[in-house]
Order: C-alpha cells, then sequence, then structure tokens
C-alpha cells in the first residue's frame, strides 16, 4: 500500500536558477533564502524519507476542461521561459515519469460525475518552469509527475481532486511526496516600478494588505490550521494567490482537506519575489495531526 510521506509549499521563482552572483546583485548584497530552503528541503526531508515519486502542482500549467497529469516515461530537453527568457535560457532537465501512478489518478476519475482526470504521455506538451527550477536543488533519482491547474475547477473540485490521488497512490506501491509549487499573495508592481522592487525583502510586497494575509495565513499553516486556512480561502482570494492557490488546495485535499492538522516547518524566511509573497513551507504526516 502506498502512502504519501510528505508534502510542502514551494516557491518556484527565477531567482533560484539565477547565478548567485545576480541574485546578490538583485537583493542588495544577501541571498534568498528560498535556495538555501530548497537545499535543506532535500538534505532533511527528501534525502530522509527517500520517495518513490515526486508530483509537483504546478502554477503555471493552465488547463481547461479536466484535471491534468502527465503520464510520460520519460520528459526531458531544453527549457527556456516564455515569460522570462533571459533567465536561464536553454536550461537542462531529464526527468523521469510515473505512468503508472499518473494513469491510476486517471483511471479513478473516469465515470464519476463529479471530476475528470486526463492521463497525458504526448511529447509535444510543453513543460512549465514551477516543475522545472526545482529540479537543480531537488532532483535525485525519484520519478516525477505534475499536475496541472484546472482553470475552471472550484474550491471543492480541487480538494476532491487531492482526495482523488491521495486514493491512487494508497492503491500502489508507492511512496510520494507532494510538492505545491506556487506563492502567496502575487500581485507584481507595474512595469516602470518592477525593478525597484527586485529583493526579498518585505517592504517589496506589493502591498500591507497582501503582506498581512500572508502572515496570517502562514500563521495558520505553522500550526496545523488547515480549516482556517480553507475557511478563509475566499478572503485571500482577493490577494490574488498564484494559481488561484489550487497548488495548495489539492495537496491538503489529499492530506485530508479540512481535518489535516499537520503542522507547518518553515523552509524560509516568508520575502518577497517582484512583490509576490514567497515562502517554502513543510508538512509531515508522521510527525504530528491527522492525514
Amino acid at each position: 500500500m502506498g502512502e504519501i510521506v510528505g508534502a510542502a509549499i514551494v516557491s518556484h521563482v527565477p531567482p533560484i536558477v539565477l547565478p548567485r552572483a545576480v541574485r546578490l546583485a538583485m537583493n542588495d548584497g544577501a541571498d534568498y533564502s528560498i535556495v538555501d530552503g530548497l537545499h535543506r528541503l532535500r538534505a532533511e526531508c527528501l534525502d530522509r524519507l527517500a520517495p518513490d515519486t515526486i508530483i509537483v502542482f504546478d502554477t503555471h500549467w493552465y488547463t481547461t476542461f479536466e484535471h491534468i497529469v502527465s503520464a510520460h516515461e520519460r520528459r526531458n530537453g531544453y527549457y527556456t521561459s516564455d515569460e522570462l527568457p533571459r533567465g536561464n535560457p536553454a536550461m537542462p532537465y531529464d526527468l523521469p515519469g510515473d505512468p503508472e501512478l499518473a494513469r491510476a489518478i486517471a483511471a479513478l476519475g473516469a465515470g464519476r460525475p463529479d471530476t475528470y482526470v486526463y492521463a497525458t504521455d504526448d511529447p509535444y506538451i510543453g513543460i512549465h518552469y514551477p516543475t522545472v527550477y526545482l529540479t537543480p536543488h531537488l532532483q535525485r533519482d525519484e520519478r516525477w509527475v505534475s499536475v496541472g491547474v484546472c482553470q475552471t475547477a472550484t474550491f471543492d473540485d480541487f480538494l476532491s481532486f487531492g482526495a482523488l490521488l491521495a486514493e491512487a497512490v494508497a492503491s500502489l506501491d508507492r511512496r510520494v511526496v507532494l510538492l505545491a509549487s506556487g506563492g502567496l499573495s502575487h500581485r507584481f508592481w507595474p512595469l516602470r516600478e518592477l525593478r525597484d522592487h527586485e529583493g526579498a525583502g518585505l517592504e517589496h510586497i506589493s502591498s500591507p494588505e497582501a503582506r498581512a494575509a500572508d502572515e496570517r495565513l502562514i500563521a495558520s499553516l505553522e500550526a496545523g490550521d488547515h480549516a482556517t486556512v480553507l475557511a478563509e480561502y475566499a478572503e485571500f482570494r482577493k490577494h490574488s494567490p498564484e494559481g488561484m492557490f489550487a497548488h495548495y488546495l489539492m495537496m491538503i485535499g489529499a492530506l485530508g482537506g479540512s481535518a489535516c492538522t499537520i503542522p507547518g516547518v518553515r523552509y524560509s524566511d516568508y520575502e518577497s519575489a517582484a512583490g509576490t509573497g514567497q515562502v517554502h513551507i513543510w508538512f509531515e504526516p508522521t510527525t504530528n495531526g491527522a492525514h
């Protein structure tokens, strides 16, 4: 029987793949804590738990008619972001996949009237940087699967998809880690002001209100109060969380939804990226809290 052995909200912002000298120049001589945080997540969590498969809820992969799961035997090549092509052009990636798990997720959705799931191994489908930019820091020998954000899905759809995913994991012999790859509040500064706000300092968050909302959210996550996070979701949406905050919703749906009380452990400072709120927070089902 398979199990979800860990999960995390992780930041994927472009500075994590820039040369250190560039990061220091952008951030007044200091590095972004999210870079070291990813290395610590690998060393302290992933190496210890030795997952077979990592599932990334990818907030740049928007879908429309169904939840889509990558089902490739392998995804490899070179990646250049169409959003920021000067950031890290032609970045190599090589990701073994887990088509058995992807198809098990899709099979559980087949014939249900309340959800739609499609597993794709199309060799021409794009890959996105919320998956790729994590790999230099986190990838070892695991299989990697990406899950899109269905833009027509609702709050309940994301939670139920997460529960379905957990059921699929349990049906197979798998140790799985879930990575909810995306930010918190997600508003950028206007173009003419943007270059004045590249630093990680909290004075660069897009507004005092967004910062306050992020800090309330983080406090609830660290307390394991996922019921409050879910109850306040509509209010948090006013601050445009990345990907509708679906990365968190699918992750927490897989961990039990509002019944989950797993406390979060922060693996970075809360910091800004061009005005958006970023943090790494780890959740481990075997520590404390319901799963």
